[in-house]
């Protein structure tokens, strides 16, 4: 009754080989190891919650993981090093919706999926890594220049540099932003005068630099906040608490709760952006699709109209306002009960009104955005 025995009895994991097989040279190189064997033990490795090393140990001596490998106990397992570079150059972002999208095919032709009704929600992830203020990040791209710049002219110096600003010690912290930007602008244009052909990481890192700097987002904070992790941004949990890192998309059948796809953005994507191909990608396993659940996140005119082409009937709770906001400048933030305009600024109050016309009274809310941040916004006239 092992569950790996049940797993290999049910499940056919051959179609990876084919899958895989561009990803492989036939005529160069060493002997590849198996592309099945392989995904069986990220497979292992993600159900049983074991590092790449721990994998290696545990599957060399655990015999339910030796059947479930399709080895013998004397046969030779990958080294570690090999899980890693396979799931670098072999698994891409497509690879992975493909696998996914034929165990999928398989439990509805096993009979194991027999329901047409699909959840949609969103969930975050925390980033690992230091999320930095502007200022600070700042100050690390001006190292970064004027370090790359000293390595790669072997010991070259700019004797004009500024002192770096004690940011830290300015209360107003638009104005230590201001300092810091001026800084980090009068080291890129000192280290660009120095430039040669034979700097080019350093021309990167003030490319770098620049891309970043002159991103609108990034001086109210809603921009880049790492250089080890560049993807993550801030999002909302609630009205009253933030979080740096990702959000997960995530539709799933709605009885038997098997994930049918899965999409990954930064933490200030607004859920059901990726409604569209989600549901195209769950199509494709065979599944029918008759009902779509989803918060008032989902309740937009777009997504309602996407749901409505595959013939599906939406479960979502009714929002009056989407009929009449222009959702390419403004989308809603269901967690902290918010809008967001198209530059990044989240509103930042609200106020229930009421109105009387002939036709009777109206309840409804106002939202308001920081009159200060709407004055400094490029796309204000």
């Amino acid at each position: 009754n092992h569950i790996l025995k049940a797993i290999s009895k049910v499940v056919d994991f051959s179609f990876i080989n084919i899958l895989l097989e561009d990803t492989y040279c036939k005529n160069f190189g060493r002997p590849a190891k198996e592309p099945e064997m392989m995904c069986k033990l990220l497979f292992l490795q993600h159900l049983y919650n074991l590092s790449d090393e721990k994998m290696e140990v545990e599957a060399s001596l655990n015999l339910a993981f030796l059947y479930f490998l399709g080895l013998d106990p004397e046969d030779t397992l990958p080294d570690k090093s090999l899980l890693s570079k396979f799931r670098k150059h072999r698994l891409g972002e497509d690879t992975l919706d493909d696998i996914l999208t034929e165990m999928v095919r398989q439990c509805v032709e096993g009979g194991v999926l027999k329901g047409k009704s699909v959840s949609l929600d969103a969930t975050h992830i925390m980033a690992n890594t230091i999320k930095k203020t502007p200022e600070r990040l700042m100050k690390h791209l001006a190292r970064m220049i004027i370090h790359t710049y000293e390595k790669e002219t072997i010991g070259g110096q700019i004797k004009e540099l500024p002192e770096v600003p004690r940011y830290e010690e300015i209360k107003d912290h638009r104005e230590a932003k201001m300092v810091m930007k001026n800084y980090l602008e009068k080291v890129m244009e000192l280290v660009a005068e120095k430039l040669t052909d034979n700097e080019p990481l350093t021309s990167q890192w003030i490319q770098k630099a620049k891309d970043i700097l002159y991103d609108p987002k990034f001086i109210n904070q809603k921009g880049i906040r790492s250089l080890i992790d560049e993807d993550a941004r801030v999002g909302r949990k609630s009205k009253t608490q933030s979080f740096y890192g990702y959000k997960t998309e995530i539709m799933m059948t709605t009885d038997q709760r098997i994930i049918t796809s899965v999409r990954t953005a930064d933490g200030s994507y607004m859920d059901g952006g990726y409604t569209k191909e989600m549901l195209e990608q769950t199509l494709k396993s065979g599944m029918k699709i008759e009902e779509v659940y989803g918060d008032k996140a989902y309740f937009r005119k777009p997504i309602l109209d996407e749901i409505d082409a595959v013939g599906a009937k939406p479960y979502i709770p009714v929002s009056s306002t989407v009929y009449r906001i222009d959702e390419a400048e403004f989308t809603y933030n269901k967690d902290s009960d918010e809008w967001q305009c198209s530059e990044g600024n989240m509103t930042v109050k609200k106020k229930q009104f009421i109105s009387k016309n002939k036709d009777g009274e109206r309840r409804g809310y106002r939202y308001y955005f920081d009159i200060k941040q709407c004055k400094e916004c490029p796309l204000h006239d």
